[in-house]
């Protein structure tokens, strides 16, 4: 499809899409208590579907013309359009409530920017947990990241006091764990409601990557679809058995018949860094 909307210098708003274009026309499909539903567009720049492939098209296009974008957003009252999220990366709680990850990711990076990428955890769980990147160097041969700290990060470690150059002395450091609780703790003074406030976070000690396979080509995260998944992601990408003030770390074979946090799978995957209590179970 062509352009849809569109920012002008005269009538424009942070943070949004744009109105919608003269010719189109947008609406947010069953809309939620704070107007939030899938986007959908309609116009002749939409195109007419997936050619020989009925099925496909009818997923993708109703049967009154709206093309269905699987994007969460909502418009305000003069007509700007706000994505905040996509459908499928919809994060449920036990009590019903979806979270959009992506606007709480962002935000957190936003307020932490010792992190690179991170990602949300907490589908049917009480409680949001967090996995976080930190900014590191490249390889250039591999373009896979090292567990060095760059430059930026470098210096952010020495504004506030850490003396650490790689993940895995920062993933020890008083310092850091302070500066990353910090930002934590600023959005969850913001955070809209409780369920959307993050418990728990842990660092990996390798960085999300397209070369590695954790990021698209447009460098959006690939979410992991089933626990299992995971559960093998969380197995990759944590090598450290021993987390400071907290004792060893218990980290067995996964086995897809495991549910992801579960009991053979608890014993601090993940675990709160920002106080000294013990290791809970998520």
């Amino acid at each position: 499809m062509g352009p849809h909307t569109l920012n002008l210098p005269d009538d424009f708003r942070l943070g949004s899409v744009g109105k919608t274009i003269w010719g189109g026309k947008s609406k947010v499909m069953h809309p939620d208590s704070d107007g939030i539903g899938e986007l959908c567009y309609f116009g002749r720049h939409v195109f007419m579907g997936y050619l020989n492939n009925a099925e496909k098209t009818g997923e993708a296009i109703d049967e009154d013309g709206w093309l269905h974008s699987g994007d969460l957003a909502y418009k305000d009252r003069d007509g700007f359009i706000f994505i905040t999220g996509r459908i499928k990366e919809l994060i449920i709680t036990p009590g019903g409530e979806n979270i959009p990850p992506v606007l709480i990711e962002d935000e957190i990076k936003k307020k932490t920017p010792l992190i690179s990428n991170c990602m949300l955890i907490g589908d049917q769980r009480k409680f949001l947990s967090i996995l976080l990147c930190l900014k590191v160097n490249i390889d250039p041969k591999t373009q896979l990241p090292t567990e060095e700290l760059n430059k930026e990060a470098l210096g952010i470690c020495k504004q506030i006091g850490s003396n650490a150059t790689t993940v895995e002395e920062a993933e020890k450091d008083d310092a850091i764990a302070q500066h990353i609780q910090k930002g934590i703790d600023e959005y969850n003074k913001a955070a809209v409601s409780r369920a959307q406030k993050v418990q728990k976070w842990r660092i990996l000690r390798k960085d999300f990557s397209v070369a590695g396979g954790e990021l698209g080509p447009t460098l959006k995260l690939k979410r992991p679809s089933r626990h299992e998944d995971v559960v093998t992601l969380l197995t990759n990408f944590i090598l450290t058995r021993r987390l400071q003030g907290i004792g060893a770390m218990y980290l067995p074979r996964p086995s897809p018949a495991d549910s992801y946090f579960s009991n053979r799978c608890a014993g601090g995957i993940l675990s709160y860094r920002g106080n000294n209590k013990a290791m809970q179970k998520m």
